[in-house]
């Protein structure tokens, strides 16, 4: 079963996905040259993406371009066996999550109406 989420921030349009207890982030980072411009780390939780474009020319002297995004990871997430790879413009991380730490039930929450609405 495959959760699909697709979010963007500061010019990241990102896709987040839970599939076969493996962890999936795919990002968008248009003009970053190589992966050597691209930083990913993970810390108490949270997965952080940081990339930057910097061109320089004679119109424009230089022009510099800054992506961000950080997103929290899935209970059971194996921080520590996270991979990233860049190819063509798309960042993917993938990390396996732990199904025995992972829970798995869909949970709704009903929205109520204020106690004081109905006193109008």
């Amino acid at each position: 079963m495959s959760d699909t989420v697709a979010t963007e921030t500061q010019g990241v349009h990102v896709e987040e996905r839970l599939l076969d207890g493996t962890y999936v982030l795919q990002a968008e980072l248009p003009g970053i040259g190589s992966a050597k411009d691209v930083e990913v780390t993970v810390t108490q939780g949270f997965l952080f993406l940081r990339a930057e474009r910097g061109m320089e020319s004679p119109e424009t002297r230089r022009s510099t371009r800054r992506y961000g995004h950080f997103t929290p990871l899935p209970a059971g997430a194996k921080e520590d066996e996270a991979t990233a790879e860049y190819e063509h413009g798309v960042l993917t991380i993938t990390m396996p999550v732990s199904v025995s730490e992972r829970k798995t039930d869909r949970i709704t929450v009903p929205v109520r109406e204020p106690l004081s609405a109905g006193k109008r």
